[in-house]
Order: C-alpha cells, then structure tokens, then sequence
C-alpha cells in the first residue's frame, strides 16, 4: 500500500505541524492532536470453507472525538498498515472539521485481499472484525462505513452482528448501506455533485461564468461522472475524461473538442469506469494516452481518478489557460506541484474541501438512521448543497482575508476548530 520509504502518518504530522506552527498552537494541544487518542490492534480467527482457520489482523484508530463521534471508513487491503490507518484517521478530523460537521475522525483496516475470499468468507470476516471491536464503536461513538475494497454489503453484516451482539436496533452505528436498510438518497451523487458545488462558488467569486468555461477530467468512475453531469448541467462543457482499461492495463484519455456527450459514454462504460474503447472511437472521441488529460486548452482541471496526477514532472505541460484545479480524488496534487501552480496564479481547492461531499452525506445517513426518519433526494441533495457552499466560503474569505493558499487556510480553520473543542472540553 505504501511505496518504499514513505510514511503517509509522518506526512500527515508533517502537515500539521507546519499549520501549527501558523496558528501557534501550544505545546499540549500540538502533542494531543499530532497522534491519535486510541488504537485498537487485534486478531480475528476465521473459519474458511475449506475448514482451515486463518488468522487475520485487523485496526480501528480513532485520532480525535473533541467535536463529535470518530467518522472514517474500513478497507480491505494485503498491504494495509497501521501507519495507513492513523494518517487516514487524522485526515478525517480535518475532512469533518472543514465542512463543520459535528464528527471527529477515525479509520478501519483489515490486512487482506477479498479477491481471494469467498462470499462467505468475507461476512465471517466482517463479523468477526465488529465482534473485536463493539465495545468501541456506535451510533454515538464511532460511525464507520466502506473505503477501499469494502461495499455497502460489508456494512450491512457489520450492522446486522453489531444489532445481534447488542440486542436492538442500531442503523446509525455503520453508513454506507443500501437505500432499502437505512442508506441516504444522494449518497451516490454527493461526492461528485459536491465538486462542482464549490467549483460553481469558485468561479462566482473569479467573475468567470461556468457557461463559458471548458474542463479536462481525469477518471470516469463515480466522483467524475457525476462531477461531469452536474458541471455539463450548469452549462459548463466538458473536453476529456479518463479511464484505466482493464484488459490492456492501461490508462487512455478520450477527447472531444465540442465536448463529450455524457450519457453516450456512459452507454459504453462498465462498472469499473472503463470507456470501451472501439465503441468510443466509433462515437467520434480522439483516444490518446491517459495522461493527456491535463494537457488540454481547459479553464477547469478536476483531478477525479489517483493520487499524485499532477507533479512536478507534469505540472509544465498544464496549458496557461487554467484557472482553477479542484481535486476530486485524495492526493491528486504533490505539493512542488501546488506550489507551482500557485506561483502561476491557478486556484487549487485541496480534496479533503472538494471532495468533502461524501462524508457530509454519510453524516446526513447517520441523522436520518439515528430519527428513523429518511429525507427526499432532493432535500438531501438540497443540504449538501448549502453545507459545502458554506464551508467553502469560510476557507475562500480566510484565505484572500490572509494572503494563503486555499489548502493552508482549510487546514487552519480545521485545526483551530478541533483545537478549540479540544479547549473547551478541558483536554488541554
């Protein structure tokens, strides 16, 4: 999961740490909130189909509760590790800070491949995971819902053993779950929609009319088609999106330059994102490399796919014609990259901001399971709506008000707030 020599907690401290010292934290509040307040490491026996045990090492780190229930997901991965688990955790506190919902943050892992695990297999696995750890979870503790390589049918058998174990009803311990058990309408278009939410104020506040503006996306799974459609609805137009194809093991960028016809690409696409490639050709699109996606004459770039796309190997091929990148994945820009870009005059709205979109459904989720009262689409679409554009306005008027970048003042603001719980608790 790591790559050699990297350390994602050292880079997660490293980036507190420099925002500390920006906002003069003191020494307690620095140490409290640099490591995680619990950890929980332990071993679940699973019974295989073959009728062999095995052994599988799982985690839950919660880093900070100050303003709320811990808030993060549970992934399955053989390279999982605890380091992962921690920095992921603290980049929830801020995800959750920023957007001002009332939520801390935490993680889950289990180190595994579920490729390799039967159905059955799997639901022992979630069960056995919640059976080591429901004594620290909850509906008003700790909220976990799927990350990588887990599914809405994972949480529903962590739900289902949490509401066996404790004896009633709990929909809001998990989110994450099918629409027909307690799921959020929305939840499907949130993380997209909330993209181009923020990019829409964006664009207000540079007097530049969305109407008039070309973007380049990278990915074509969930985040960046819905990304793609909300962006297209505005009137925006759309010249290339990307996808990795599974059967040549490679990434291809598909090229419009009246730009694409969205629900024409979709027809053509699998589950995974991936265009196919013949019948694309054959609709008009120009498929090239898939790093040609940035290269484009586009007003807009929405890194919507992996992390690192935009270093400063790269970055001098991003034409001058962009004005705003506004990342929809995690880590899509390395920092030399953002510093150039900044140097440049382009606006970088940083993931845990833009891509907040996600985590404050799955908050609407855990209200609406918590009332057992479930909203219309639109009224939770509507929500997210206002709740990112505020968010959004508070780090845009810090950051022209103090001369910062976009990503530093929605650091400061997120760590002030979790700092001031953290004080007005007593903790320090």
């Amino acid at each position: 999961m790591n790559k050699e020599g990297y350390n994602p907690f050292n880079m997660a401290q490293q980036q507190f740490d420099r925002i500390a010292d920006m906002l003069d934290l003191d020494e307690p509040t620095r140490e409290l909130l640099r490591n995680p307040l619990r950890e929980y490491h332990f071993s679940i026996p699973v019974k295989m189909d073959d009728g062999t045990t095995r052994i599988f090492r799982g985690f839950r780190v919660q880093h900070n509760d100050a303003r709320g229930p811990c808030k993060g997901g549970i992934r399955f991965h053989p390279q999982e590790t605890a380091d992962t688990v921690r920095a992921l955790s603290m980049w929830m506190t801020w995800k959750c800070a920023v957007a001002n919902i009332p939520l801390g943050g935490g993680k889950g892992g289990i180190i595994c491949d579920p490729h390799d695990l039967s159905e059955r297999e799997q639901e022992r696995l979630c069960r056995g995971w919640i059976r080591q750890i429901v004594r620290d979870i909850g509906p008003v503790r700790d909220v976990p819902a799927p990350d990588v390589m887990t599914n809405s049918q994972h949480m529903l058998w962590m739900m289902d053993e949490f509401q066996t174990i404790n004896g009633g009803q709990y929909p809001g311990v998990i989110t994450g779950k099918p629409v027909a058990l307690g799921g959020s309408l929305g939840r499907t278009e949130a993380t997209g929609y909330g993209v181009i939410y923020q990019l829409r104020e964006a664009l207000k506040e540079m007097d530049i009319d969305i109407k008039k503006t070309k973007a380049a996306i990278e990915g074509f799974g969930n985040v960046a088609q819905y990304a793609a459609e909300l962006y297209i609805e505005y009137g925006g137009t759309v010249l290339t999106v990307s996808c990795w194809d599974q059967k040549d093991g490679k990434a291809y960028s598909y090229y419009k330059e009246d730009g694409i016809d969205l629900e024409a690409l979709r027809k053509i696409t699998d589950r995974f994102g991936t265009i196919d490639k013949v019948k694309a050709e054959k609709l008009g699109y120009k498929r090239t490399d898939g790093k040609d996606w940035l290269t484009h004459e586009a007003d807009i770039l929405i890194p919507a796919a992996l992390e690192n796309s935009i270093t400063k190997d790269n970055v001098k091929q991003i034409k001058s014609s962009v004005k705003v990148v506004i990342c929809g994945a995690n880590g899509p820009v390395t920092p030399d990259a953002e510093n150039t870009l900044t140097k440049n005059g382009v606006v970088v709205i940083p993931d845990f901001l833009a891509n907040s979109g996600g985590v404050v459904c799955s908050y609407f989720e855990q209200v609406q399971s918590n009332q057992n009262y479930y909203w219309t689409k639109e009224e939770a679409l509507g929500k997210l709506d206002n709740k990112l554009t505020d968010a959004f306005y508070k780090v845009w008027e810090l950051a022209q008000k103090k001369k910062l970048r976009i990503s530093d003042a929605a650091y400061m603001i997120a760590i002030q707030r979790v700092a001031e719980a953290c004080k007005l608790r007593g903790w320090v």
